[in-house]
């Protein structure tokens, strides 16, 4: 083999072994975490079916927190460095403000409206893969100021912590608080890195993990017993799930004539075009099987956050 040829081969594998590194990678988005917008007041009440719920107020705390920005693109350069692509918070909140905006010209007819959590708004927008919660708190010494810190990061769809890392940094009497905070993380960053790339191993191997529930109208003369060609419509919906998640896993934890919920379903990341498949995405696969032959229903397709997503048969 010649020379010149192996180089170029060499390059070859390397550029292709890089471009799939760069392509397996999550993409996460960073966040102050809720305690730290709890003990600074950044916090908004929403009610949730009829509870009223304090939950973070991410524009206030982006706007009122000089610190707070500075932190996040500290943390931000941290992940880019190791090749992950990040959702840039301030601008999908400044995207979702836009569309409140045009939702709340176009609300029913009656004037009724829903409430939701603003989190889960802000991960249906962005659509990462992995949030990142950020807490600090910044303590006074006789050689400085020390800054404890708690990194968190959760898998956007099913909420499950997937790494952790805390620590405090060294006195410093003459940098900033984000540059302090930088420096404490940067000891943790590649065993947080690893644990995070060990869950993404694990989701491009068995696929993201949903949940999925059926439900059906009170109004609707059927029920998930009902027999088509003499095999009940749960054996139908049982049989669409094998085959369509990631190697047939997924654990149906209730089937009544009235409701069928699968837990722990495992669906692929992307399309086949390399679009990001959520719960909606996948339940409607399973929406426009039952809307044909033989079935020909009617049914409502619903969503709660990234994760789950609800289907109601009978009617829309």
């Amino acid at each position: 083999m010649k020379p010149t040829f192996f180089l170029h081969l060499v390059f070859l594998l390397v550029g292709i072994t890089n471009s799939f590194a760069q392509a397996t990678k999550p993409t996460i988005m960073i966040l102050p975490s809720d305690n730290w917008c709890d003990q600074r007041f950044f916090t908004t009440e929403i009610n949730n079916q009829g509870t009223k719920q304090k939950v973070p107020n991410y524009k206030q705390a982006f706007q009122e927190d000089t610190e707070l920005g500075q932190v996040i693109s500290k943390i931000g350069s941290l992940m880019i460095d190791r090749g992950f692509p990040l959702k840039d918070v301030e601008q999908q909140l400044k995207s979702i403000e836009t569309k409140n905006a045009e939702d709340n010209m176009t609300n029913s007819k009656s004037g009724a409206s829903i409430d939701e959590n603003p989190l889960d708004v802000l991960k249906k927008r962005a659509k990462a893969d992995i949030l990142i919660q950020i807490w600090w708190k910044v303590n006074k010494t006789d050689n400085g100021k020390v800054v404890s810190f708690v990194l968190e990061a959760f898998d956007s769809y099913t909420n499950k912590r997937i790494a952790a890392a805390s620590g405090n940094s060294n006195p410093s009497s003459t940098e900033i608080v984000p540059e302090i905070l930088q420096k404490a993380i940067v000891s943790n960053i590649d065993l947080f890195n690893t644990q995070l790339m060990a869950h993404f191993t694990d989701l491009l191997e068995n696929g993201r993990e949903i949940l999925l529930t059926v439900k059906r109208w009170d109004s609707w003369d059927k029920d998930f017993e009902y027999e088509i060609d003499g095999e009940e419509l749960t054996d139908y919906i049982n049989k669409w799930m094998n085959q369509n998640t990631v190697k047939k896993k997924f654990n149906r934890t209730e089937a009544s004539e009235n409701k069928i919920e699968f837990e722990q379903v495992r669906i692929p990341l992307n399309d086949s075009e390399g679009n990001p498949i959520d719960a909606r995405e996948f339940a409607k696969g399973l929406q426009k099987y039952l809307k044909k032959e033989p079935f020909n229903f009617e049914v409502k397709l619903m969503q709660r956050g990234l994760g789950e997503a609800i289907l109601i048969v009978g009617e829309k």
